[in-house]
């Protein structure tokens, strides 16, 4: 295992497309919820609890083998929003792209198959990792973190919002990533005993109104 690989995959500058996504603070900032450093903070917090956990356990589990198609499918009940649906599929085929090209594997070009217009992001990240050597844990430190730096760069364009208070809350977050990635995990081991029903369905209500209000949208900065 390289864990140097686990550098490049959470590298913002790895060509999968998050840097479009706003990851729901777009719409937070547009209704009052996020004005400043503590409100961000605040949003982080609960995105990492709710999706960002969901989609962590789903990454580790993607790595400890479990079916893709049954994850998918799972992903997709605990994504009631039609427009975080779609953005989760157009950002798992940019991410499929680009970690074919960076680890190619026989595993990748069968979900790329399965799925042509896409899989879950988490998902394919999951698949991505174990393609690249990297274990459970890493896959959902990865996704537990891109569910909060997204928003945070975001905020930073969208409220001109100091990118070392932006830092600030990533660091601030760092124990509570810890806890959610390790839940993650547990979660994601008992899938071969107990199918996808043991991965957790945390809820972001706020999250999937927001998406859906933001894709109605006739001009907007980011893409979800």
């Amino acid at each position: 295992m390289s864990r140097a690989a686990l550098l490049v995959l959470a590298d913002g500058r790895f060509p999968a497309g998050g840097h479009a996504h706003s990851g729901g603070a777009e719409a937070a900032v547009r209704a009052g919820r996020v004005t400043d450093a503590a409100g961000l903070e605040d949003f982080c917090r609960g995105r990492l609890h709710t999706a960002g956990l969901v989609a962590a356990a789903l990454a580790a589990a993607a790595v400890l083998g479990a079916e893709p198609a049954e994850l998918d499918a799972a992903a997709d009940a605990r994504t009631p929003s039609p427009a975080l649906r779609a953005a989760a599929r157009r950002l798992g085929r940019q991410l499929l792209r680009a970690t074919r090209a960076s680890w190619p594997s026989d595993e990748l070009d069968a979900l790329a198959r399965r799925f042509p217009k896409g899989a879950h992001q988490p998902v394919v990240l999951g698949v991505a990792a174990r393609a690249a050597g990297l274990g459970p844990d890493d896959a959902a430190y990865c996704a537990a973190y891109e569910s909060v730096s997204g928003p945070a760069t975001a905020t930073v364009r969208l409220l001109s919002l100091d990118p070392f208070d932006a830092t600030g809350v990533l660091a601030r977050l760092a124990p509570e990533l810890d806890g959610v990635a390790a839940r993650a995990v547990a979660a994601a081991r008992r899938v071969a005993d107990d199918g996808v029903d043991a991965l957790p369905a945390a809820s972001g209500p706020l999250l999937e109104v927001g998406a859906e209000w933001h894709a109605t949208w006739p001009v907007r900065l980011f893409a979800s």
